[in-house]
């Protein structure tokens, strides 16, 4: 029998139990024409929770309410999966995160965000406090994801799916880049797991807020009609008042979306998925037949190419997070597929390990919506290759070839972006 989820779509808190109902391989299932003011007011719902709050969970043993509590019952319901950690002491670093994400992120977001919607009093003291209560938490949580990909162990847990709800609303309706940029590894948690197949499948595609919410303004009284016939100046001054109305409506008419200015600029010689088809397709021979190729296509007025490194090496300090690291940029670059090719090279054999990258970019400059839209470009230092410099050139081929060693040190791993 599935269980049914009593809430409208949307419910970020809701979010909770479905992502956690995937990872379970639970059945969830939303009950069917919920309209929130109407269903959760009726008696049948009411026997289910006394106050009338979404989401409740019907099960076969009786019905569930609190999201957390809902999230908990779905992530045990099947004994076979890790969503609890694997030992006594997960379990409690699992809850402990629950709790430290109920009541020191998610209160401070919705104490910041509410007010400024009209939802009770607008008090800036009170704001204050929420956002300082809330940059104290990210700072912390920024501190613990420093040198872990996850909340608890090495994989996601109930803990994550529970945070990454939290600030899905927050980054979601008031949590804009300027805010956030303080906390690079909250922000790289963030955008990784968004994008993992079970968090995507129900948040679907993550857009960050681009401005505060105003606060909104008191509404003015209507003001009563009167009554007495309006004089014929009045009825002129009214037409003349509609004309312009008209052509505003037909400003606001939807115009079509601008191109982007990469395929504005004049047509390269390069064309970048022959290049992408070469790289895939050399199995032998990568020096003489890829190498060679790609020098061959090579098109310096309409391609440029970069050498990024990672600003913070020292952090790389575990194998498998900073290769995770790695893997949520080049995720996170899909933006810029149809403009870029990219190497990223994991380098030593010991800590902490280094991360370098060659990037083909379109155009002579990096294209400014990636540096906008991927936060981790910020995490790197980037550098113009002068590929009149034997030396740099030849740094792009060992980079592209996964040359080893490469500058004294061993490969841990290569990654393409293609």
């Amino acid at each position: 029998m599935a269980l049914i989820l009593h809430t409208g779509e949307g419910n970020k808190n809701a979010y909770k139990a479905l992502i956690a109902a995937e990872y379970a391989s639970v059945q969830v299932q939303y009950t069917p024409n919920f309209e929130f003011g109407v269903s959760n007011k009726t008696p049948q719902f009411l026997k289910m929770n006394p106050l009338g709050k979404v989401p409740v969970l019907e099960t076969p043993h009786g019905p569930v309410f609190e999201s957390n509590a809902i999230a908990r019952y779905v992530a045990r319901s099947k004994d076979d999966n890790t969503l609890y950690g694997s030992s006594l002491i997960e379990y409690a670093q699992v809850e402990q995160w629950i709790d430290f994400s109920s009541l020191e992120v998610d209160s401070n977001i919705l104490r910041w965000y509410y007010p400024r919607l009209g939802y009770g009093p607008y008090l800036p003291p009170a704001e204050e406090s929420a956002i300082t209560g809330l940059k104290r938490a990210l700072t912390a949580l920024n501190t613990h994801l420093a040198s872990n990909t996850y909340l608890v162990g090495h994989s996601v847990t109930l803990a994550d799916i529970i945070m990454i709800s939290n600030l899905y609303f927050g980054f979601t309706k008031i949590l804009v880049k300027t805010f956030t940029s303080e906390y690079p590894h909250v922000e790289r948690y963030f955008w990784t797991l968004v994008n993992q197949p079970n968090f995507r499948k129900i948040l679907g595609q993550v857009k960050q807020a681009e401005a505060v919410p105003p606060v909104q303004s008191a509404k003015k009284p209507a003001q009563a009609k009167d009554s007495k016939p309006k004089d014929e100046p009045k009825k002129e001054a009214k037409k003349v008042a509609e004309k312009p109305k008209e052509a505003e409506a037909e400003e606001e008419a939807p115009k079509p979306k601008p191109k982007n200015p990469l395929d504005l600029l004049p047509p390269s010689k390069m064309v970048l998925d022959e290049w992408k088809r070469l790289y895939s397709n050399t199995k032998s021979n990568f020096r003489e037949v890829a190498i060679k190729g790609f020098w061959d296509m090579y098109d310096p007025e309409g391609y440029s190419l970069w050498f990024c490194d990672y600003k913070y090496q020292d952090e790389n300090t575990v194998s498998f997070v900073t290769l995770n690291k790695v893997g949520g940029f080049l995720q996170r670059m899909d933006l810029a597929r149809k403009y870029a090719f990219g190497k990223m090279l994991i380098i030593g054999s010991e800590p902490p390990f280094k991360v370098k990258g060659l990037w083909l970019f379109r155009g002579q400059e990096i294209p400014k919506f990636v540096m906008e839209e991927c936060y981790d470009m910020e995490l790197y230092e980037w550098t113009k290759v002068d590929i009149s410099d034997e030396a740099q050139k030849e740094r792009v081929s060992q980079m592209i070839e996964d040359f080893e060693p490469f500058e004294g040190e061993s490969l841990l791993d290569a990654k393409c972006f293609k």
